[in-house]
């Protein structure tokens, strides 16, 4: 059986009989049914348009990062262009479906059997994500997609994070699962991995977005935690299948600082336990700073000698945390 959508609409004028509404609020891909099925709030008082496919939405945009000197940016610049574009409107439909049966080979190989797919203009795709510098069209992702509807914030730092901070990031998720906060990093080594694993162990919530394709892991060592947050929590990926498997590693690592703008797009805040002046992390915090996200700074990055950005990121705006109220009160 084909991909289908039930009811899922575009803000496009596609005017066509509107379609019925998945009654579980999911949007996955279902090995059995061999489905997508997506939902759709039926709020919207005008006419009824034209469903979208998720297949082909899909494949349109793993095609267009084959093009060569695709990027973050060009992609952005070329949507920007057309508010209301959709990846298939610069696709012909027999690429966009080969690109689309590719990424399933792929996936299906790679062990993930269940996913879903989030397309701006279509479904619970957050609105929060257009305030990064270059948003993305798509998202994949594996888990429960309501957890980005509750109250974010980010933990992230080094990946070769001291023990002290390794237990900071800790003691930081499980305050802010108290607190009722979803806790959200990016499961790499060191500081990512403690502030999922804090929350988890505190029984919340977490959402990681990762850097490789949903069927990659790194590093390796994190395979068992990323299987379990896509079972039992949230994660999401924005790193195109197909380009991931052509290009070079070296070429790849170029999708992790990328994911961490999308992070910060998705929460309240970020808070930095430690990094040093060439961290990815601080891709974050400028992030941060951009899309008027809070930007937290653990007072321990300020007491080191070697390191020059948290003075830089305070003048910016950043809170400099000396307590843990001083991220209570900027959260409200």
């Amino acid at each position: 059986m084909p991909w289908h959508v039930l009811g899922f609409t575009s803000v496009k004028p596609r005017l066509a009989p509107r379609g019925r509404t998945n009654l579980d609020g999911t949007h996955i891909f279902n090995r059995r049914k061999g489905r997508i099925s997506m939902r759709l709030a039926l709020n919207d008082p005008g006419p009824a348009l034209a469903p979208i496919s998720p297949r082909r939405e899909l494949g349109a945009y793993e095609a267009l990062w084959l093009e060569k000197g695709a990027t973050f940016k060009t992609l952005a610049d070329r949507f920007a262009l057309d508010a209301e574009a959709l990846p298939s409107d610069f696709v012909p439909a027999q690429l966009a479906e080969q690109c689309a049966a590719e990424v399933m080979a792929k996936l299906k190989k790679a062990g993930v059997h269940q996913f879903g797919v989030r397309i701006h203009h279509a479904g619970d795709y957050p609105a929060k994500l257009r305030d990064a510098r270059h948003p993305v069209e798509l998202l994949y992702y594996r888990g429960a997609w309501e957890i980005t509807e509750t109250r974010c914030v980010a933990v992230v730092g080094s990946r070769e994070a001291s023990p002290e901070g390794i237990r900071r990031a800790e003691r930081l998720a499980r305050e802010l699962v108290d607190r009722d906060f979803t806790v959200v990093s990016g499961l790499a080594k060191g500081v990512d991995s403690a502030a999922h694993r804090g929350a988890i162990a505190r029984g919340g919530r977490t959402i990681s977005v990762i850097g490789t394709p949903l069927g990659s892991c790194y590093p390796k060592e994190n395979a068992d935690l990323q299987e379990e947050i896509a079972r039992d929590h949230l994660l999401i990926s924005q790193v195109p299948v197909l380009r991931y498997a052509k290009q070079a590693p070296q070429h790849n690592r170029l999708f992790f600082p990328e994911r961490n703008v999308t992070m910060s797009a998705l929460t309240e805040g970020t808070i930095i336990v430690e990094a040093g002046d060439t961290s990815g992390t601080l891709t974050q915090a400028r992030a941060a700073l951009h899309q008027g996200r809070k930007l937290f700074i653990l007072d321990n990055c300020f007491q080191r000698t070697d390191i020059t950005w948290p003075a830089r990121f305070e003048a910016e705006g950043a809170v400099r945390v000396k307590t843990p109220d001083d991220i209570w009160s900027a959260l409200g």
